[in-house]
């Protein structure tokens, strides 16, 4: 076993096993998403030949879990990657959307170089383009949950609804060797139980050996109740009291839905104060979408909503925006509003222009409302800052910055201790990834204490021999 990103970060999900007799399974392929100096090569290049890996299997569409899998494919990989239903949908899009930004970046960058009157030799390539992904989604073969398929002759795999984002699964790999049976687990990114839309976590399968994500693992997050309340202070105050705009980064898929529903919830309700309610981003449009066509991934509770709601994601007041002009409109208004914009880390995407305009103003609200690696443009307004530079410009943060991690869509430290409790009999190791190390010291020792024997934090590029 070898790990190949996300590795001590909470971004760049890629752990690759090899079995006895040369098998090559890759277990996510994801982008680094962050500003780290140390990690600016890290999605150029693997730490493997693409053509000498025989599976690809993808718990979920997230690009920090599948956003290099075209750049894998054009690379040399030509073998099948294994995903569930909704997550092959999703990431139709997704990786769509991510090839259409390389190759912007790569626009931009080049433009620059042009004007320094670099030659073509300095110039730089998109990781992958639209061609790439085309040539990715042949490779990229569905399944349901609950039913074991076989990727090799002595290989099956098992997905479990994992309850992260539509069609995120848990992945157990079930290995013939030597004359027995060896079950490896990938936990992928753990959800969260009792929240809306999604179905709850399921259990694993029993595994020998445990890959486990960490995100959250010294923390825990607000309750259900005191969210729905506390989102109503935060628009009430920004929009009602200071008269302004709330700005809130959200991740195209999942967390932007479930904001949404919240707010549909609120205005059915008659709570919802009576101002305007943007979603603008493309791929957030596309993506509730592609939520509306996979109802086998919805709970109970949002198929009994539905009932009285049959759109559970939009109301009269909320306007989808994919319009660059219409999005452009807002900036250049004074009247109060709620703007959903990704990127969630607001590292990227049409959120930045919203807040480019409007941090300097006072009447501004921005609230984050999940993970932010510490380098991205989320990440820095959440500690403080009171100088920002966007786009070439230094700005002064007026805004005031709210915070509510109640929205992750990643389970908390107790949450996650519950998903694996049912491990501890079998699990000879577990191997945390998937955070940061000041949050897996302290979840280790939990994990100890819970009655795993051994819990490791492996590094990036560690190996390990499973015997």
């Amino acid at each position: 076993m070898t790990f190949c990103g996300a590795a001590r970060q909470v971004t760049g999900s890629c752990h690759l096993i090899e079995l006895q007799d040369g098998y090559r399974i890759l277990l996510d392929c994801g982008l680094y998403q962050g500003g780290d100096d140390e990690m600016a090569d890290f999605n150029k290049s693997f730490p493997f030949k693409a053509e000498t890996i025989d599976v690809v299997i993808l718990s979920h569409g997230h690009i920090d879990h599948a956003g290099r899998l075209p750049m894998l494919v054009k690379k040399g990989f030509s073998g099948h990657i294994h995903c569930t239903h909704a997550t092959r949908s999703l990431c139709s899009i997704m990786l769509m959307d991510s090839a259409m930004i390389q190759e912007r970046d790569a626009q931009y960058q080049n433009n620059q170089l042009r004007k320094k009157g670099k030659s073509k030799k300095h110039y730089v390539e998109p990781l992958y383009t639209k061609d790439d992904v085309h040539k990715t989604m042949q490779l990229m073969v569905g399944h349901s949950y609950h039913s074991w398929f076989r990727v090799a002759k002595k290989t099956a795999v098992y997905f479990a609804d994992a309850g992260h984002i539509l069609g995120s699964a848990s992945v157990t790999i079930k290995v013939r060797e030597n004359g027995g049976e060896k079950f490896i687990g990938f936990t992928g990114d753990i959800g969260r139980p009792n929240r809306p839309i999604l179905r709850d976590p399921e259990p694993m399968h029993e595994c020998d050996y445990l890959i486990c994500e960490s995100t959250y693992g010294n923390r825990v997050h607000e309750g259900k109740p005191e969210e729905i309340d506390k989102m109503l202070e935060v628009v009430t105050d920004a929009c009602l009291r200071k008269k302004g705009k709330l700005i809130i980064p959200a991740f195209s898929v999942g967390r932007t839905q479930e904001i949404v529903h919240l707010l549909d919830h609120l205005e059915n309700e008659g709570r919802l104060p009576s101002i305007p309610v943007y979603v603008d981003s493309p791929l957030a449009v596309n993506a509730t979408r592609i939520f509306g066509v996979h109802p086998e991934c919805y709970d109970q509770e949002l198929q009994k909503y539905m009932l009285s709601d049959p759109n559970p994601f939009g109301f009269n007041r909320l306007t989808y925006i994919t319009d660059v002009e219409e999005s452009k409109r807002l900036n250049h208004s004074d009247n109060p509003c709620i703007i959903i914009s990704s990127a969630g880390m607001a590292n990227a995407g049409r959120v930045q222009h919203h807040l480019a305009n409007n941090l300097e103003d006072p009447r501004t609200t921005v609230l984050m409302v999940g993970y932010c690696a510490p380098n991205t443009t989320g990440g820095i307004l959440k500690t403080g800052v009171k100088q920002l530079k966007l786009f070439g410009n230094w700005l002064s943060v007026n805004a005031e910055i709210k915070t509510m991690d109640s929205f992750s869509a990643h389970g908390d430290r107790l949450e996650m201790m519950d998903f694996v409790k049912n491990q501890t009999k079998k699990n000879q190791r577990m191997f945390l990834v998937h955070g940061d190390y000041d949050a897996q010291m302290p979840f280790s020792q939990d994990l100890i204490e819970l009655g795993f024997d051994q819990v490791d934090i492996p590094y990036l590029g560690q190996q390990v021999t499973l015997t």
